[in-house]
């Protein structure tokens, strides 16, 4: 009997041991899983700090296209917050443009002008989209210029100063924000700067 009880103990001690064992490879697995896709989104930190997530948002280019900031992640991305009547929006739009077309492509950038709809002092919605349109016409704007007619995105970015701009790396992390206009050797020093 007592052989029987203490043969009973060390299959149940086995038994314990294996189960403990499967549970660990299972926990392995799944932070090898975890650790390959990178931080989950809940583990990220959504917030406007360098190192943050950015709040995500869709937006409507002035060519009808829906634009999702967290779809381009794989990207850098320069998120610009601009209105057409702002003097240093228009003295930074032409070191953007050349960026984008010289060097963009080269250095898997994405930049974004998102226009502060809501902002511009036109009446109607269809002049304010009209007044956006001649800008980029005028400019030869050839990089997706979003929409924000109800600010929301503006809000979101807490946009007080303008321009101002997110340089966001490849994994979708906050590297800088910069208020106030830039030049090309500054927007290029700073997305040589991300990952």
């Amino acid at each position: 009997m007592k052989k029987n009880i203490g043969l009973l103990i060390v299959v149940l001690l086995v038994v314990a041991m294996i189960g403990t064992y499967v549970r660990q490879q299972i926990d392995k697995d799944r932070e090898i899983e975890t650790a390959s896709l990178g931080k989950e989104m809940d583990e990220r930190k959504i917030g406007l700090k360098n190192g943050d997530t950015p709040p995500d948002f869709t937006l409507t280019s002035l060519d009808g296209e829906d634009v999702t900031l967290s779809e381009l992640r794989g990207k850098k991305v320069v998120l610009n917050f601009w209105a057409t009547w702002c003097p240093p929006c228009k003295a930074e739009m032409p070191h953007m443009q050349n960026y984008y077309e010289q060097n963009a492509k080269k250095d898997n950038v994405e930049i974004i002008a998102v226009n502060l709809t809501k902002a511009e002092r036109d009446v109607t919605e269809d002049e304010k989209i009209d007044s956006v349109m001649t800008f980029r016409e005028s400019f030869d704007l050839t990089f997706p210029i979003l929409l924000d007619p109800k600010n929301s995105a503006g809000l979101d970015y807490q946009v007080i100063t303008i321009p101002t701009t997110y340089f966001i790396d490849s994994n979708g992390y906050i590297q800088r924000a910069i208020r106030g206009p830039m030049n090309a050797e500054m927007l290029k020093s700073y997305v040589d700067a991300m990952d």
